[in-house]
């Protein structure tokens, strides 16, 4: 094997296992011809969802200013060091969102703009990230990855079907974008061609590979490459013991103790381990180029998840779990506000990880476009005549950070023209999408 047969098509091979190459300099892993004292090509641009439920904080979600000066509010606290590569988007919001003027209502529709079925039918619109995945997508082996935190609820509230507030990602009108929970079967994806009991580290299986690639790259190369599968082996680590702990988090138990035998291990059982698994896999499937699009959910709107291992500033002495996540939005309090930095340090966490990861003269965290925001902009009033929405990263040079974006109070804020602003950069250009039918020219 030698560099001018490298593709962005190699991978490292094993039984039943492939991995994609991440970046490398010496080689034209993207698919372009090698130029002459130059990288061999540019990294891709990567396109991320996030999402968590029931809004914010209702006076801590702020920015001002620009550059390395900006100001957070408490809420995106964590976000600080990020500050000249994020975006902050004020005063956008989804018309046909406001008709129900309920969790479902707000969030089936969140990346599409469409309008919302009620009554036994679901009918939504094709969200903008699977829009992406059927185009851009489909130059990658898996064309999305569709990650949550929580599972989907089936019920009904005040006549629209829960799945609204368990799915942000849709397919088609009619189909929400099946979620993977599990940490292992999303890593499975990613690497193993075929899935079956007992097979053997992915990381064991291509070793062999990598040993004879490792011998036919540059220095620079091969500590990337170390490094590559050093994160592989981790997150395989990681999955192995998730869900052996002994704390349960979510819905309560009617049971101090199970009455069945203990079932195989699956999804964490720690929620801070769960969303950080998660974004490993994320980093994984961006840094392979196995997938260019990730919708990841942290929890549904609705949420019924509690945080026994969040210390609570109300109940001195006791974790958060007192209440259910959306009981808590309903309180602007210390609690409140903890619980939305816990997610936020998700967030810089996943930032963080991609930001240290090194694409030629850019980051991943700069070849990638990652929007994080929720269906309401506050829990305690349903407040969604603007959403809270940041979006971090360059999409390779494409988008310049340090930024506060206002359009309260203008004409046009549908949030819809964000979400055509950012497929612009990957040349996704529908005429219209959801309510709106240009593009922000600020982005």
């Amino acid at each position: 094997m030698n560099k001018h047969r490298l593709s962005r098509r190699t991978f490292l091979r094993g039984v039943g296992v492939s991995m994609a190459l991440p970046w490398l300099e010496s080689a034209n892993v993207w698919g372009d011809e090698p130029k002459k004292n130059r990288p061999a090509s540019e990294a891709p641009v990567r396109v991320a969802a996030l999402f968590s439920g029931n809004g914010f904080h209702s006076k801590e979600w702020w920015a001002k200013g620009e550059g390395k000066a900006m100001e957070l509010g408490q809420v995106l606290a964590p976000l600080n060091d990020f500050r000249t590569k994020l975006l902050f988007v004020k005063g956008l919001y989804h018309e046909e969102a406001r008709k129900g003027n309920i969790h479902s209502s707000q969030t089936g529709n969140l990346l599409s703009g469409a309008p919302i079925t009620s009554g036994g039918e679901i009918r939504s619109g094709t969200s903008f990230d699977q829009l992406v995945a059927q185009t851009y997508g489909r130059s990658t082996k898996v064309p999305s990855l569709v990650l949550a935190c929580e599972r989907s609820f089936p019920g009904v509230h005040k006549n629209y079907s829960m799945l609204y507030s368990s799915h942000i990602s849709w397919s088609s009108p009619t189909t929400p974008t099946p979620l993977e929970l599990y940490p292992a079967l999303a890593f499975d994806r990613l690497f193993k061609d075929a899935v079956a009991p007992g097979d053997r580290s992915v990381l064991d299986a291509v070793l062999g590979e990598a040993g004879d690639l490792r011998r036919n790259i540059s220095q620079t190369d091969k500590q990337k490459l170390d490094e590559y599968l050093d994160s592989v082996r981790d997150v395989e680590k990681r999955i192995e013991s998730a869900g052996k702990r002994g704390e349960l988090q979510g819905w309560r138990p009617t049971l101090d103790k199970p009455n069945i035998k203990r079932p195989a291990d699956g999804i964490p059982q720690d929620i801070a381990e769960h969303m950080r698994l998660m974004c490993d896999i994320m980093v994984l499937g961006f840094q392979t180029d196995t997938t260019r699009v990730t919708t990841l959910k942290l929890n549904n709107d609705h949420s019924a998840l509690r945080f026994p291992n969040i210390k609570s500033l109300q109940q001195p002495g006791h974790g958060i779990d007192y209440m259910i996540h959306h009981l808590l939005s309903h309180h602007d309090d210390q609690d409140w506000l903890k619980i939305n930095q816990f997610f936020m340090e998700q967030v810089a966490y996943l930032a963080r990880k991609m930001d240290s990861i090194q694409e030629g003269p850019r980051t991943l965290l700069d070849n990638t476009m990652l929007i994080y925001c929720s269906s309401m902009m506050a829990g305690s009033k349903h407040d969604n005549d603007q959403l809270p929405v940041v979006v971090l990263g360059g999409a390779g040079g494409r988008i310049q950070g340090g930024r506060v974006l206002d359009y309260t109070g203008k004409p046009d804020r549908q949030l819809c023209r964000l979400f055509m602003s950012l497929m612009d950069k990957v040349e996704v250009r529908p005429k219209t999408f959801g309510d709106a039918k240009q593009v922000l020219e600020e982005v």
